[in-house]
């Protein structure tokens, strides 16, 4: 058969360009010990099967919104979940949380949710998917197209930093802490097809990198691309999926808000993007993302190609007062002042750190991470 059949990839264009879908990753605990515990499956059993979903390990439970129009209605899509999830845990003797890791676990302790699809990636990448016992937030936008879905995804790929700092949360690591504000994305790093994506110029050039990875069993299917953003074909999405799991909901609003935003204004201002800036190297993409992993917010970030670089907590708070006039327009003024605050008072990974150095105690880090899910804000000392 010719190349030019294989290569074809329908794309499902989004009954309602850029609308929302939001797949939140929650740890499961033990109510007593606040520990990680296999007992996902339980909760599962007693809710909506449309919204809760099962994940590769035990001790993981995933929420998942319907399509939303804006950040008001995957509020209350998610708030309605996470009230029935919090009540079902509670019955059953269990808590729950939602940062990228849990400050004392230990990922040789975690079982596998027994699937063939899972026992085919156990087989495949053996020790580097066994220690991804992490957690994140995922975030679709409806596309109307794949030209349409790979222009968004190299304007996102200059945002990565900006998110994934915003949402960082995983600073412990096996009852270590790491020095680094976002741990979490160095587990998915090591795996073959995870991490920064190949950067391609149109939806063509996509169409055969994928069937060339296909044709070489790099993959088996769009599932087992796990870069930080890729198109969902049959969504008709872009999925942005390097968050850390926000530490609560409040900050998770927040951040999808802020992700709306940054899409409405490149649909007006695309033209104006595109000819005032030359598009970067995708070391410098690399780069960029490490330096969020490392600094978080207090990250200096590569802007241009000849070497310039701003702090990456002004960079944020320039464009929140470029979105400003956004945010008035769809009624995001409360969401962004969460991120106002974040860039005040610290993220998650600050204030777990924090707490860690007046207490000496990750075991009260954890208390204060199940506490912050429990409010849905985020507690600042």
């Amino acid at each position: 058969m010719p190349d030019n059949h294989l290569v074809e990839l329908p794309f499902t264009s989004s009954q309602q360009t850029l609308s929302l879908g939001v797949e939140l990753e929650l740890q499961v605990l033990d109510q007593q010990t606040l520990q990680l515990t296999p007992r996902a499956a339980e909760i599962l059993e007693r809710v909506d099967s449309e919204t809760f979903k099962e994940e590769f390990f035990q001790s993981t439970l995933e929420i998942v919104t319907g399509v939303c129009a804006d950040v008001q209605a995957v509020e209350r899509d998610l708030t309605t979940a996470l009230a029935h999830a919090r009540q079902v845990s509670a019955g059953l003797g269990l808590a729950l949380s939602s940062t990228g890791t849990h400050p004392l676990a230990d990922y040789r302790d975690r079982l596998i949710t027994p699937s063939p699809r899972y026992n085919e990636l156990i087989d495949r990448n053996q020790w580097l998917i066994r220690r991804m016992a992490v957690y994140g937030m995922h975030v679709h936008l409806g596309m109307a197209s794949g030209e349409e879905c790979i222009r968004y995804n190299y304007f996102f790929m200059s945002f990565l930093p900006h998110i994934l700092a915003l949402s960082a949360s995983s600073p412990f690591w096996q009852g270590m802490y790491t020095g680094l504000s976002s741990c979490r994305p160095t587990t998915y790093e090591a795996m073959p097809t995870a991490g920064m994506p190949y950067l391609v110029g149109n939806w063509s050039e996509f169409e055969k990198l994928y069937h060339f990875l296909l044709r070489s069993k790099a993959i088996q299917s769009m599932k087992d691309l796990w870069w930080d953003l890729r198109p969902s074909p049959t969504l008709g999405t872009l999925e942005l999926r390097f968050c850390d799991e926000p530490a609560s909901l409040a900050e998770a609003l927040g951040i999808v808000a802020f992700i709306h935003l940054l899409a409405h204004w490149f649909r007006e201002h695309e033209d104006e993007w595109v000819s005032a800036r030359t598009p970067l190297k995708h070391w410098i993409f690399r780069e960029n993302k490490w330096r969020a992993i490392r600094y978080g917010l207090d990250a200096e970030v590569v802007v241009t190609r000849n070497g310039k670089t701003k702090l990456l907590r002004k960079d944020i708070a320039d464009w929140l007062k470029t979105l400003r006039p956004y945010a008035a327009k769809m009624g995001y003024e409360k969401y962004l002042s969460v991120i106002q605050d974040i860039l005040k008072r610290g993220t998650s990974s600050t204030r777990q750190h924090e707490v860690f150095v007046q207490r000496n105690d990750l075991g009260a880090v954890t208390k204060h991470n199940v506490q912050e899910f429990v409010t849905g804000m985020p507690q600042w000392s």
